[in-house]
């Protein structure tokens, strides 16, 4: 038989038999729409907001009154619960888009180079491809090569040896009927070599004159160097338009359908399984 204290004052202990378990009460989620009753007051209505301090009841004629969330201060159905601050919903997150309009892939490695290539003529064609299709060519594994001028292709062509695994695209400036280029396209053909291009003399009117601020490219006589002819009539310097005009370029959307169309079949072609 335990002895008891003699010091506990007789309230010291249970008076009618073992003591009572703390209540407990469900948790509902206080969203904004949710009618309670506070049980302290009686005041009813329905959840408008959270505040720092408190959770805030709105009554039928409008008035507004916060009260401590404290455990089992109100009724929702008839039943005493703890409002508790609705959680967060996550953000709908879209997809994020590449440059060229394709979907992201996060965290890819690029791809270990395939044997296939693209080329294109020069150095402002090379800069365009990577700025807006650099993504999409590291995940398929296409490295782009420059030319630096089309008039040895075809030796370029048979020392690559394009086959079944290593197809070969090529893309042009110019490429219309009766051109040089055209010419030197058809001195290429092959099964595995896809030669494409623009109707541009040059890359740079690829770029839509309104991302360069202008309503239209200038007309530049035939035997006039056109880079040089179209900054002149600018009034812009030669060293700078480019940089800035490259600059301006945020994705496929700014740039003209013919070149669009053109890289994309290209990245089609060398990427076909063999």
């Amino acid at each position: 038989m335990s002895r008891r204290d003699p010091w506990a004052g007789i309230l010291s202990g249970p008076v009618d038999g073992p003591a009572k378990l703390r209540a407990t009460w469900p948790e509902v989620a206080g969203t904004a729409g949710v009618r309670a009753r506070h049980r302290g007051s009686g005041f009813t209505g329905v959840v408008a907001h959270w505040e720092r301090d408190g959770i805030v009841l709105r009554g039928a004629s409008g008035l507004e009154r916060i009260f401590v969330a404290a455990p089992g201060a109100f009724d929702v159905e008839g039943q005493a619960v703890t409002l508790v601050r609705p959680r967060a919903r996550p953000e709908p997150t879209t997809p994020a888009v590449t440059a060229s309009g394709s979907l992201a892939v996060p965290g890819h490695r690029a791809r270990v180079a395939r044997a296939g290539r693209i080329l294109v003529e020069g150095v402002h064609d090379a800069e365009l491809v990577e700025q807006v299709w650099g993504d999409d060519l590291r995940v398929e594994g296409v490295v782009v090569e420059r030319l630096d001028g089309i008039d040895h292709l075809a030796d370029v062509v048979a020392a690559f040896g394009p086959a079944p695994g290593a197809r070969l695209g090529v893309l042009v400036d110019h490429l219309v009927p009766g051109s040089k280029e055209a010419r030197l396209a058809a001195g290429v053909a092959h099964p595995h070599v896809l030669v494409t291009g623009t109707p541009f003399v040059d890359v740079w009117q690829a770029v839509k004159p309104a991302v360069a601020g202008i309503p239209a490219w200038p007309v530049v006589p035939r035997g006039e160097d056109w880079k040089t002819g179209v900054c002149a009539r600018l009034r812009v310097d030669p060293a700078t338009m480019w940089p800035r005009l490259r600059a301006a370029v945020r994705s496929y959307a700014d740039l003209e359908p013919a070149l669009v169309g053109a890289v994309e079949r290209l990245i089609d072609f060398v990427t076909e399984p063999a």
